[in-house]
């Protein structure tokens, strides 16, 4: 088992490229040795970002308390919003700051989501995250409230309407 975590998670700073992985079980020490190569042949640290590192990691709690607030109020206004609409239903999130849908098949997600755009929500088609290509939409919960409500309300609205 593989547990990733990075920068761009715990400090909100997705272009500064660090991250590191745990892994555990049987075969960890084969797993270890082939993430090295990985890890020195493509994905080398540039100097900036080494140098820059201990401050981001002192700093990161305030990000991390905000981000962890936004994710909550956001999630909880999902749900409310979707216990009055029962053509959408949310997966469990397990962490990090999407929400996947379950949505009617009615269409490819890639042609729904272009209508939702038109509607002033943007939102993924799960087929992007290895979902098959009709059925699913993936939403980031690190929207601003006012917006995401705004944007869930148009989503459930078109699902009702539909």
């Amino acid at each position: 088992m593989f547990v990733i975590s990075g920068l761009s998670k715990i400090a909100g700073l997705p272009q500064m490229k660090v991250a590191w992985i745990v892994a555990t079980g049987p075969e960890t020490p084969v797993a270890l040795d082939r993430l090295e190569v990985i890890a020195d042949t493509f994905l080398s640290m540039n100097a900036p970002v080494q140098c820059a590192l201990p401050k981001w990691l002192e700093s990161r709690r305030a990000i991390e308390s905000q981000i962890r607030e936004r994710v909550r109020e956001n999630l909880a206004e999902l749900d409310a919003q979707i216990a009055r609409a029962r053509e959408v239903q949310r997966l469990v999130v397990e962490g990090g700051w999407y929400a996947v849908l379950r949505i009617p098949a009615i269409a490819p997600d890639e042609q729904t989501v272009l209508k939702l755009l038109d509607r002033g929500a943007w939102l993924h088609p799960g087929y992007f995250f290895g979902m098959p290509e009709s059925g699913w939409l993936v939403t980031s919960l690190l929207t601003p409230r006012g917006e995401f409500s705004t944007g869930v309300t148009r989503v459930t609205g078109y699902f009702c309407s539909s």
